[in-house]
């Protein structure tokens, strides 16, 4: 009986690993740590595994029509929506898509994007995780791999990065609550160690300075940027000895968990509390109260990433653009308006700021 082929899913079971780490240690990465290195060298050894490195050469460089998106969160639904515009565009173009959601985790970005390079991807779209470095992309500069990342940025990284104006949305929404009357403006959720919160909450704290009014640290809420991180954001700051009577939010997850965590205290978002929130997802114009938000426009968004990457490769060039999209303030109900206490209703869909981006401050933090 002749013996079955050893292949790389073999000795990703024999070593206790996945089928990428094993890719990852064929090909020399420096991303495995040494234990496992050698863990997975033993399962080769024993298995009398031979790496085919030409045939493996061949399918990493190989033109196909397959591209890989990576999010770090797909259960945001601003990830959701930026997904679906991708699609738009390379479906259009013929392209196959593998979408990969890292959940915020480097090994997890590490291994998806191995796996695709696998499958010979011709090139990337990634929302890289918390934590990732410009270090983690030089594998596929080396090989040619066009990459263009979204939403955050990674200072040294030499990528194309598609970005949000987020301190001149952050800026504008809280002059709106300022120009309401309100004088204890907290900004709520989001990680302090992204590019996205510094610049967001360089925004509020500006204009906070410019209203003649003092930046509290206590009125800065760091959450996860998600639903349950606002009810655990709002929890926080109405312990506050002098509380905020408005927030701007993160994003829109946090501000509907906002809404959620003031009701639970019998008070109604829009009329108790003015909630401004970031990003326009679809859920923002139907919520209850409709929540006044900082426009992003992630569909918009993720079609334009796609051009991007497409333009790369049918030119057959990487030459890393950094762009950055305008904003625009959305005022609806949540806010609230001069009227009442903080409330009484505002206009349905007010556009504020349609051209922002004039004061852009896009910072190079990690």
């Amino acid at each position: 009986m002749t013996k079955s082929r050893v292949t790389v899913v073999d000795i990703a079971r024999a070593a206790g690993v996945s089928k990428s780490t094993v890719s990852l240690v064929l090909q020399a990465s420096p991303l495995v740590n040494e234990q496992t290195r050698a863990r997975v060298n033993a399962a080769i050894r024993d298995l009398g595994y031979v790496y085919n490195r030409g045939a493996a050469n061949l399918r990493q460089t190989a033109s196909s029509k397959i591209v890989g998106i990576v999010v770090n969160d797909l259960t945001n639904s601003f990830f959701a929506e930026l997904a679906v515009g991708m699609d738009m565009v390379m479906q259009s173009a013929g392209f196959v898509q593998f979408l990969a959601n890292t959940g915020e985790s480097l090994d997890r970005q590490r291994e998806v994007i191995a796996s695709m390079r696998e499958h010979g991807i011709s090139g990337l779209i990634i929302s890289p995780a918390r934590g990732t470095d410009a270090s983690d992309f030089k594998p596929l500069i080396a090989a040619g791999v066009p990459v263009v990342i979204v939403v955050r940025n990674i200072a040294g990284a030499k990528v194309s990065s598609l970005l949000s104006d987020n301190y001149a949305g952050a800026r504008a929404a809280t002059e709106h609550l300022i120009a309401l009357g309100h004088r204890r403006i907290a900004f709520l959720g989001g990680f302090a160690d992204t590019a996205v919160s510094a610049d967001r909450i360089d925004g509020y704290r500006d204009a906070l300075a410019a209203g003649g009014l003092a930046a509290d640290a206590a009125l800065v809420v760091n959450s996860a940027p998600s639903r349950a991180g606002g009810v655990a954001a709002i929890e926080r700051a109405m312990l506050i000895a002098d509380r905020p009577t408005a927030a701007l939010c993160f994003n829109d997850a946090v501000a509907f968990g906002v809404c959620d965590g003031l009701r639970a205290r019998s008070l109604e978002p829009g009329r108790d509390f003015g909630v401004v929130g970031f990003d326009d997802v679809i859920e923002a114009q139907t919520a209850v109260p409709a929540l006044t938000t900082v426009s992003v426009d992630p569909q918009g968004m993720g079609r334009r990433a796609a051009q991007m990457l497409l333009k790369q490769i049918n030119s057959g060039r990487v030459e890393a653009e950094a762009q950055v999209a305008s904003v625009r303030l959305v005022v609806r109900q949540s806010c609230g308006t001069v009227a009442g206490p903080w409330g009484g209703g505002a206009s349905h869909d007010t556009i504020a700021n349609d051209t922002m981006g004039t004061d852009r401050r896009q910072h190079d933090r990690p």
